[in-house]
């Protein structure tokens, strides 16, 4: 019987494990789509204990607690104290056998804390005070855990409203570690959303200049952007629902933009044309700015019968769906490569059904301007396991040139989350090395570890201009 998390865990064979050890393991790490505080970082925060650390923010927890009977109070509650939380934690952990949870929470009390014991609810005081002593030592604070896990660069999500404050001051600081905003300008598309009106008026504010128009809400976003780039900013990422592709004219935009303002409802037709128009602007601004973007789509993220009834049944969400989204892609990326405005892009989907659809309609817009130009990237949150990133690979393999892929990300709140490049780099040695050992692929080991060393970090380096 094979221990539990021992040093060789995940890698069956020896190849897989002179891989990892010599080669994945030595990288550094690129974690180019994260949601930490930039505030914390620029601060160097001084957790008070691991429920501020391990818990606050953590929605992956929050759902394994509440899906085993934990109150609400003792997730997100005020009323509750830190130990109490973690208690409540610790009595779910048990229960996480076969969720990722399993294995992260204990991966990361490995790495973070040398803590080999189980979480469970007789070791959770003792992991709890044991914790919290070293949280008192200086290389803990939040600097100081981005060292400890040999981070070279983080990308933070960031709306265009951001002022960029603790991006300057980390930069100022001479911080040794980039830290880098990434363009998330959602809420600036999301049109059929109540707080739109709202958010226009802030970004106006923010632009100093009178947004009247769609026109002058572009010309705003285009001050912004051109701010982001000053201040490092590379990179935008978007959370959609689906692609879209319905035409429209310039008019139409203009008096869908002002119904919108005017709190006018918006038919589901009106809704998609906007987000397209909206979504092709981006992507051009992108385009001639040398940037690269992010399509993290598939995710409902309002689950509610009003946002439904709101979009309409034609929204994709049916037994074809998943053709509607690929056709809607393929229009999508096509307008784009058809001018010229087709920029670096990766695409996460978070329905693994869909992995080969992607991985085919990507491979349609390579134009060799670069290696591995329109990625197909890794499992995105509840893919972001073992059997998800494997398929995720094994799709990209099979349709594309998994030699050439970006790698891993955390897309956490957690200064902890960075565990999560060591299970992938795991998983992809292990893919590898299982390969070899069956006589599918020859035990070349310059070229493996080249391909290893690349997807973990070289890859990532080169495709994102940061440097």
């Amino acid at each position: 019987m094979k221990e539990f998390m021992d040093e060789n865990f995940l890698l069956d064979t020896q190849t897989a494990q002179e891989l990892y050890h010599n080669h994945a393991a030595k990288m550094p790490i690129i974690d180019y789509h994260c949601h930490l505080d930039p505030k914390m970082v620029a601060e160097d925060h001084q957790f008070r204990n691991i429920t501020e650390l391990w818990l606050g923010g953590d929605h992956y927890k929050w759902r394994a607690m509440r899906t085993n009977g934990v109150e609400e109070r003792f997730c997100t509650g005020k009323d509750t104290s830190d130990w109490e939380k973690f208690e409540k934690w610790a009595e779910t952990v048990p229960y996480t056998f076969r969720n990722p949870l399993y294995h992260w929470t204990h991966l990361e009390l490995r790495t973070a804390f040398g803590i080999k014991k189980l979480l469970s609810p007789k070791t959770a005081r003792e992991i709890y005070d044991e914790c919290n002593e070293r949280l008192k030592e200086p290389e803990f604070t939040a600097r100081g855990l981005m060292r400890k896990y040999h981070v070279e660069c983080v990308c933070t999500t960031d709306d265009p409203v951001d002022d960029l404050y603790y991006h300057q001051q980390v930069r100022h600081d001479g911080f040794e570690i980039k830290m880098i905003p990434a363009w998330r300008p959602d809420k600036a598309m999301n049109i059929e959303k109540p707080e739109f009106g709202n958010y226009v008026e802030k970004l106006s504010e923010t632009a100093k200049m009178d947004i009247r128009t769609f026109a002058d809400m572009m010309d705003a976003l285009q001050k912004r952007h051109d701010f982001f780039h000053e201040n490092g900013c590379r990179l935008s990422d978007h959370g959609i629902e689906e692609f879209y592709d319905e035409p429209y004219t310039d008019s139409q935009i203009d008096v869908i933009f002002e119904k919108a303002m005017r709190h006018q409802k918006l038919s589901a037709l009106e809704t998609r044309q906007y987000k397209n128009c909206f979504l092709t602007r981006m992507a051009e601004m992108d385009n001639d700015a040398g940037w690269s973007q992010q399509y993290h789509y598939g995710a409902i993220r309002d689950n509610n019968a009003a946002m439904y009834e709101q979009l309409g049944p034609d929204t994709g969400f049916d037994s074809i769906g998943e053709f509607n989204t690929a056709r809607a892609m393929s229009h999508f990326l096509d307008g784009l490569n058809q001018r010229g405005k087709l920029t670096r892009t990766i695409i996460y989907t978070l329905n693994p059904c869909a992995n080969e659809v992607v991985a085919t309609m990507l491979g349609n817009f390579q134009d060799g301007s670069c290696p591995g130009k329109i990625q197909f990237g890794s499992g995105w949150w509840f893919n972001d396991q073992l059997d998800g990133m494997t398929r995720q690979m094994n799709a990209l393999s099979v349709l594309g040139l998994l030699s050439r892929f970006v790698g891993m990300l955390t897309d956490s709140r957690s200064f902890l989350s960075y565990p999560r490049h060591e299970y992938f780099r795991r998983l992809l040695c292990n893919l590898l090395g299982n390969d070899v050992e069956r006589g599918l692929l020859p035990n070349d080991r310059e070229t493996l570890s080249r391909m290893v060393e690349d997807i973990s970090y070289n890859n990532a380096r080169k495709y994102f201009n940061f440097y």
